[in-house]
């Protein structure tokens, strides 16, 4: 059966043939680093994550270029709210988005480039655009798209311009726009409401390295411009996938693709994006508070029960995260670990490279054919695990075949998905949990000797104890809900 894949732009789920065979450019909208990464971050990266392996797996090369905002308002914003240099704002959660894809098993991306290292490759694109007659400058510093001279203008989305609200929204029907350069801009000049930034001139109070030198004035990239600019550097002006949340179809992936066609890309052949997690119906995000961060959930459960939670369900079908659902997939977590472990040393140890050239069973390769439909996937998982389960409880000679065989064929599977329990990966990661628990256990009695202290208006004393947390790496936070903790590196 052939790989078939859903496609945002047709609405279709068709074959998927790459441009070249046997190879797979993807470009993965990544972090913008303006505050701590939440499970809302963490669907897209297991959901692509797992369409890399299984692309790897039935013999492609794929590139992945996923990406990092590491320059927008709302970093500019808490920087300065924080007293910090906005770069150093951006690393700081670059890095705790880095930590939280590697807690999880996401494989680096073949590059990770930053917005502000590709300056040079969006004023090119802003210089094409404009010799076009699908940009124009307005006043120092602000290059607008001109959303009227591209006809094709909402196709991505299904959108005619005309059916659009006078104001722009960052919203469509099923989604929520996120960034700040989201279609709702404005500035001087601006002649209709839905153009979007290219450039934008910058603001008066903002630090002069936020800024960058162009022919049209000293100013920023605009949100949509920097992918595109980044896209087309590593994969080229036509790349197979383009993937990212659902709620970035509109504006941020509807923009991209005009810009990059006006300009004379022919850009992603083919647009996947992967659904909410909701809570009670809602979708997770910061804005809403009801975002639940990364470091909470992995000071609670192993990071391999948070992937199984997130990847069990189908991309693009909405994960609803109840009080049930990390105990759930500990159960199976357990399930599947235990018998690996049992299986090992019961028939020996098998090597990574059989399990990785082992054959998948033709019915999981056939649900992951079908637009990566991992529950009817796990469904063969589990026929498998109580297949060799049934084998352990036996003693003769075939049973140690039939036990070896589902030990391979379950690992091969599960390595797939990114959850093969026997991965040093997992094992590192036990030990790294446990590690944290300790020392969020000594952490916290630090903390509550600040607290007495600081309710007995013990200033000093509250003072030094931070100093210690800070001299140890550990940095404190403050909130209306108590002090948090978090490493500094």
């Amino acid at each position: 059966m052939t790989l078939r894949l859903y496609d945002t732009a047709t609405r279709t789920v068709s074959d998927f043939v790459p441009r070249t065979p046997g190879q797979v450019g993807i470009y993965v909208c990544g972090a913008t680093v303006q505050a701590a990464p939440h499970v809302g971050h963490l669907r897209p990266s297991v959901a692509f994550d797992v369409l890399r392996r299984y692309l790897e797996r039935t013999g492609h090369r794929v590139t992945l270029i996923r990406n990092v905002t590491d320059i927008d308002d709302k970093i500019l914003a808490k920087a300065a709210a924080a007293g910090v240099p906005w770069w150093a704002h951006a690393a700081r959660f670059e890095r705790e988005f880095t930590a939280a894809y590697d807690a999880l098993g996401v494989l680096p991306p073949t590059y990770e480039p930053r917005a502000t290292g590709h300056v040079t490759d969006m004023v090119a694109l802003i210089q094409a655009l404009l010799e076009r007659g699908h940009a124009y400058v307005s006043g120092p510093g602000n290059v607008w798209f001109d959303v009227h001279s591209w006809p094709a203008y909402g196709e991505l989305t299904r959108q005619r311009l005309e059916d659009l609200a006078t104001e722009p929204s960052t919203t469509e029907p099923g989604t929520t726009g996120t960034g700040d350069d989201d279609g709702g801009d404005t500035g001087p000049g601006k002649r209709n409401p839905h153009d979007f930034a290219l450039w934008k001139a910058a603001k008066p109070g903002e630090p002069a390295t936020a800024s960058w030198p162009t022919p049209w004035g000293r100013g920023r990239p605009g949100w949509h411009l920097e992918c595109s600019a980044m896209a087309q550097r590593y994969l080229g002006d036509e790349f197979d996938i383009h993937g990212g949340g659902l709620d970035l179809r509109f504006p941020h992936h509807e923009n991209e693709q005009a810009q990059s066609r006006a300009a004379g890309s022919g850009f992603a052949r083919r647009w996947m994006h992967a659904a909410w997690i909701t809570q009670s119906g809602v979708k997770m995000s910061k804005s809403l508070g009801n975002g639940l961060l990364a470091s909470e959930l992995f000071a609670t459960a192993h990071p391999a029960v948070i992937r199984y939670a997130i990847a069990a369900v189908q991309y693009r079908s909405m994960l609803e995260w109840g009080p049930d659902t990390l105990a759930e997939a500990a159960t199976t977590w357990e399930r599947l670990s235990s018998f690996v472990a049992r299986a090992t040393e019961r028939v020996g140890a098998v090597d990574a490279a059989e399990v990785r050239s082992a054959p998948l069973p033709p019915r999981f390769a056939e649900a992951l054919d079908d637009d990566l439909n991992v529950p009817a996937a796990l469904a063969v998982v589990h026929e498998h695990l109580r297949a060799g389960n049934t084998a352990l409880a036996a003693t003769s000679p075939e049973a140690d075949t039939t036990a070896r065989a589902a030990l391979v064929s379950l690992r091969a599977m599960l390595d797939v998905l990114g959850l093969d329990p026997a991965d040093p990966h997992w094992a590192g990661a036990a030990a790294s949990s446990s590690a944290h628990d300790a020392l969020d256990v000594l952490v916290r009695r630090e903390l509550a000797a600040r607290a007495a202290a600081r309710a007995a208006k013990d200033w000093a004393a509250s003072d030094a104890i931070r100093d210690k947390l800070t001299a140890a790496g550990i940095d404190v936070q403050d909130g209306p809900d108590g002090a948090r903790w978090t490493l500094t590196n």
